[in-house]
């Protein structure tokens, strides 16, 4: 393996590739505006951020709308602190976002807890809806916004803890940039990418970014790589239109790697590199196209609309064997094969409308959404030496695995999902002091799976209405305080929706309702303090009646009780910041198929602590660290098993050889701590990597 490494940084040398970011160009910030002056002609402010703050909150509203008047908790991740912290996925940039805790989607796909609720499905991109079980690349992705609690007006179904939208880098007319961009660390991993946006005539430009990662960690056999494209067009096709089309083809293939099993309830000790399964076997690959394009027009200065299509194909597919329990000596395996293809169509429409009566000014939205989808999914099992499903094998570092085998089709299923939904939004402003925010979202929701193996059909159909209000109190301009009511919904039949039962078709959606309040502090322009408490309700959840055994009622509910606190931006002019908090109690409130009531809902942390900085000692050199604290946490709803509590410390260092070069190191688990970030259940539970420095340098063409 050292050979390999010296052979790719000796590669990555020699093209002037090494890097810890992706691309990394960037337009010239907007102008910051205050108050109502930021509710300019666009109807969704996309443009970049200037350090580790943004004053855009439009993608809680679909207005353009600054984020202190949201009513509402939203954490962002910039590019410039994505760049900073060498982040290249999903999944690694949300460690650092407070209410968010990362479940191991079973090694193959983005999993998160945001504020107790786990979600496999509430991921979106530029406002509409990114479904699939894949693992996320950040290269075309501008910014990552975390909209906490339910979203249902905005985003529609699911989103009971929140949502994650991805804001894309698109091409920029009369701005011409190119970057390459690498990286290489100690495991071997590494990445080349590419930032290049052109002019291509009077009033259109083309960009294009690209990337190619090698991944490679601690864990014995574990290797993979990912390859993404994404081109772009914009045309200005007048003073007051615009057409963005974007392209991006994503294709991943990895290790299927389900960690480690538990042990006296713990995590297993001493086997932290140990590969619980086989490895030519344990594979998982996606790929992934998603093309779009939105059409905006300002009718006149109050007036505006634009409308967006989106098609997105997803083929999936991944194999493991994986651990299911060891009693210190041997460890039972098992294993499946599960395969997944998905289509999106998805189309969007909005107007708003803003107008000042006075001394009250108001900006109107109304909008419908439609979207299909359409998905076939199946399973095969694996079988040792040929008829077992299951093996016990000894507990070594190298675990022997019997020859492995798949059975016939274990389930076949295929999904029609169709939604038609429309919604309204009134936000006042009522003076100086006071603002409202109303609205209300319809969604007809149309579903037919059919199971292929057990040769039967359901459907089911949910009309649901969704409502949120807010009030805002604004003693000055710079400082509001607030509360809010929001509510979403869930169909019964999984936030997958691949299949459904004789009971799932007969039963009302999960519910979740939150209650906020919260004050958020604009110090300056650049530099946002946000603290908020909640309360989050979801009901609906499904139980077996206990008056009568085998019938299952709506009787289960659960409750999160929490504080979240965040400061980000720019505390001096050398010095920038995002600093966050977040304490979280919450309990399953009555009994369920999962768990009795009083039970501590699954991977929620009482106390988090996020914190990442940068300081510039000179024009020229920087140096970063951050700071990772989470408390001890339940796997699962049997709450036999706890992660125990971990801190971990990371630095970084960046020096400015010129105006077009950069380097940079950054250092992951500085002082080597070995701990558990996530788990999926009692006996897939994903041991941290150890200490591990990544070099890089950033060239500008």
């Amino acid at each position: 393996m050292r050979s390999q490494i010296l052979n790719r940084a000796a590669l990555l040398a020699s093209a002037g590739f090494l890097i810890t970011q992706p691309a990394f160009a960037e337009t010239a910030p907007a102008e910051p505006q205050q108050d109502r002056d930021y509710l300019g002609a666009e109807i969704v402010v996309v443009g970049q951020a200037d350090g580790y703050s943004i004053e855009d909150g439009s993608s809680a509203t679909k207005t353009p709308t600054p984020l202190i008047n949201v009513p509402q908790t939203v954490s962002v991740i910039t590019q410039d602190q994505l760049h900073d912290q060498g982040v290249t996925r999903l999944n690694d940039a949300l460690r650092y976002v407070p209410g968010v805790s990362l479940e191991t989607g079973e090694g193959h796909r983005d999993e998160v807890f945001i504020r107790g609720q786990e979600t496999t499905a509430d991921f979106y991109l530029d406002g509409l809806r990114d479904d699939a079980q894949y693992y996320r690349s950040l290269y075309n992705v501008e910014r990552i916004e975390v909209l906490k609690g339910p979203n249902a007006l905005i985003f529609g179904r699911g989103g009971g803890g929140g949502a994650i939208n991805r804001v894309s880098k698109i091409a920029d007319v009369g701005n011409p940039f190119a970057g390459i961009s690498g990286s290489i660390d100690t495991f071997g991993a590494f990445d080349v990418a590419a930032d290049i946006n052109l002019p291509l005539g009077e009033n259109v430009a083309g960009r294009i970014n690209a990337t190619y990662e090698e991944f490679g960690n601690h864990r014995d056999f574990y290797d993979g790589r990912f390859i993404g494209i994404s081109p772009t067009l914009a045309f200005e096709l007048g003073p007051d239109t615009r057409l963005v089309a974007t392209y991006s083809y994503d294709d991943d293939s990895r290790v299927t790697d389900r960690g480690v099993p538990s042990f006296n309830g713990e995590p297993l000790r001493g086997f932290d590199e140990t590969f619980f399964g086989d490895r030519d076997f344990n594979t998982a690959s996606a790929k992934v196209h998603i093309a779009r394009a939105r059409l905006e027009h300002k009718f006149s200065d109050a007036v505006s609309v634009n409308v967006t299509g989106q098609f997105a194909d997803y083929d999936k597919v991944y194999a493991n064997v994986l651990p299911r329990s060891t009693d210190g000596t041997v460890v039972e395996l098992s294993g499946y094969q599960d395969f997944t293809q998905r289509e999106n169509y998805i189309g969007q429409a909005n107007v708003v409308w803003t107008e000042d009566f006075g001394t009250i000014g108001h900006t109107f939205l109304a909008g419908v959404e439609v979207s299909a989808q359409d998905t076939d999914n199946g399973r095969f099992n694996v079988l040792f030496n040929g008829t077992d499903t299951r093996a016990t094998v000894d507990l070594a570092e190298v675990i022997f695995v019997p020859p492995v085998s798949l059975s016939a089709i274990a389930r076949e299923r295929r999904s029609e999902l169709t939604t038609t939904s429309a919604y309204i939004q009134e936000q006042l402003a009522i003076g100086d002091y006071v603002e409202l925010i109303g609205g209300v979202r319809f969604d007809s929701f149309d579903l037919d799976t059919r199971d292929l193996v057990g040769a039967n059909s359901f459907s089911r159909k949910d009309d649901v209405w969704s409502p949120r209000f807010g009030a805002i109190v604004k003693p000055m301009q710079n400082i509001s305080a607030y509360a809010s009511y929001a509510t979403s919904f869930l169909p019964q039949s999984g936030d997958q929706f691949l299949t459904l039962s004789a009971t799932d078709e007969t039963l009302e959606p999960e519910k979740f309702e939150t209650l906020e309040a919260g004050i958020k502090w604009a110090i300056r322009p650049d530099l946002l303090l946000s603290a908020a408490i909640f309360q989050l309700d979801r009901d609906n959840q499904t139980a077996s009646d206990p008056l009568n055994p085998g019938v299952t009622v709506l009787t289960g509910s659960s409750r999160t009780k929490g504080v979240e606190l965040q400061l980000a931006g720019r505390v001096t002019e050398a010095l920038q910041v995002n600093l966050g908090y977040a304490y979280m109690d919450g309990e399953i409130t009555s009994d369920t198929d999962s768990a009795d009531a009083g039970t501590r809902l699954q991977q929620l942390p009482e106390h988090q602590i996020t914190a990442w900085g940068r300081y510039a000692l000179s024009d020229k050199v920087g140096l970063g660290a951050g700071v990772i604290y989470q408390s001890e946490q339940f796997t699962s709803f049997s709450n036999d098993v706890t992660l125990p509590g971990y801190v971990r410390v990371d630095v970084a260092a960046y020096y400015t050889v010129n105006d077009r070069v950069s380097l940079q190191l950054n250092v992951e688990n500085l002082f080597d701590e070995g701990y558990y970030p996530s788990a999926h259940g009692d006996n897939n539970i994903q041991p941290a990597a150890p200490l591990n420095a990544s070099v890089g340098v950033r060239i500008t063409l």
